[in-house]
């Protein structure tokens, strides 16, 4: 079931438009130095202060396996193993490369005119693609979503709301994720917040 009450908020809308004020423009894609706008847009106000930061391997309860870092359970291809450990600096520079290469560019792929969507939606769109998957034949994740296809339709609010729906963890509401999905909470911008508050008015 998708959130209600999905609205654009202060905060999300100064979080855009700082990043908006350091963009370029290559090929009519907006970037930040060599990265993606809305790479960066996604791991600094949606990604990392949802995920956290976790610099000893930890139990994950809910993916019953170790995981690292920003919710990393694999490092250089390898499970996360008990007494794992990496760097600040070695988990965001990991963090980057992830979100480049395993879902920024899978999206671009699987959802037409991705990098013309609102850099708002796409950063969205990479946000729940590294929390719940791009998709597969076994997982539908974000390239198989509703939020997928009303993003291609150019229903840019329906698809930030539809996105609201994967709130669930090992079949259970989850309030943290409805929280992350939805408007977030009072440290944290939600995924449909800051979704809706980039959209053309």
């Amino acid at each position: 079931m998708v959130a209600r009450n999905i609205k654009s908020s202060s905060r999300a809308s100064k979080a855009i438009a700082a990043l908006l004020a350091i963009t370029t423009s290559i090929g009519g894609v907006l970037y930040v130095g060599k990265t993606p706008a809305s790479v960066e847009l996604a791991v600094n106000q949606l990604i990392i202060p949802w995920e956290g930061l976790v610099l000893s391997a930890h139990w994950d309860k809910y993916g019953k396996k170790y995981d690292i870092c920003h919710g990393d359970t694999l490092v250089n291809g390898k499970p996360v193993t008990k007494g794992m450990t990496r760097t600040k600096e070695q988990c965001h520079d990991m963090l980057m490369t992830r979100v480049v290469n395993d879902y920024y560019k899978p999206l671009t792929r699987c959802i037409a005119g991705f990098t013309k969507l609102p850099v708002s939606l796409q950063a969205s769109l990479i946000s729940g693609a590294y929390n719940f998957g791009v998709g597969s034949s076994k997982n539908p994740g974000a390239c198989q979503s509703s939020a997928a296809r009303f993003a291609i339709a150019g229903q840019y609010h329906t698809a930030c709301v539809a996105q609201t729906a994967f709130n669930k963890a090992g079949g259970q509401v989850v309030q943290g994720l409805v929280n992350r999905r939805g408007m977030g909470d009072a440290q944290r911008i939600g995924e449909a917040e800051l979704c809706v508050s980039g959209l053309p008015k």
